[in-house]
């Protein structure tokens, strides 16, 4: 498996949103959890300093990304796609029962407050979601890690992604709800 790339630039990922599940043989996967509740599943794959979630209702599947601009992926079902550019919010209803809302913000931080966050967030991580280090890629004794927290809700799942870039000094942060009503 290759190394994450963490030296790209935050600007030129893309949060892509597609109303279709992808195929993991597109990604380099780290980490997974895969969930089953009454009303839905859900996958999720740590893919680097990014992630792929997956929710499947019926015949319904929501599907979130952080991707990289050399990264090949469809066309087909792609319902969105924005650029890592400050803070963006965005709100959607699918057909027959299934909303989703997002929001996401890049945080460029002191290495001091990196650390802090890194210290914190793997703290927390012992007892919930999922969290992995690249510890091969440190910069400045700074490294790069993903953590996924997750909650799932007899009808709704919360996301909440922060993937470290040490390189710039900079942690994306996104919240994500999916509604089954």
């Amino acid at each position: 498996m290759d190394s994450p790339r963490t030296n790209l630039a935050i600007s030129e990922l893309s949060f892509s949103l597609y109303q279709r599940p992808l195929h993991p043989e597109l990604f380099d996967i780290f980490a997974k959890r895969h969930l089953k509740t009454e009303k839905y599943e859900a996958v999720i794959w740590v893919t680097g300093c990014s992630h792929v979630v997956s929710v499947y209702a019926k015949d319904l599947c929501l599907t979130e990304l952080i991707n990289a601009p050399t990264q090949l992926l469809p066309k087909r079902g792609l319902i969105e796609r924005f650029q890592f550019r400050g803070q963006r919010n965005h709100k959607c209803t699918l057909s027959r029962g299934m909303s989703y809302m997002t929001d996401f913000q890049v945080e460029k931080m002191s290495p001091n407050l990196y650390r802090k966050s890194h210290i914190d967030l793997e703290r927390f991580a012992r007892n919930r979601g999922v969290f992995v280090r690249f510890p091969d890629l440190t910069v400045g004794g700074l490294e790069p890690f993903s953590y996924i927290d997750f909650e799932a809700r007899r009808d709704e799942m919360h996301i909440h992604t922060f993937h470290a870039y040490p390189d710039q000094v900079t942690i994306i942060k996104t919240q994500s709800l999916i509604d089954f009503h």
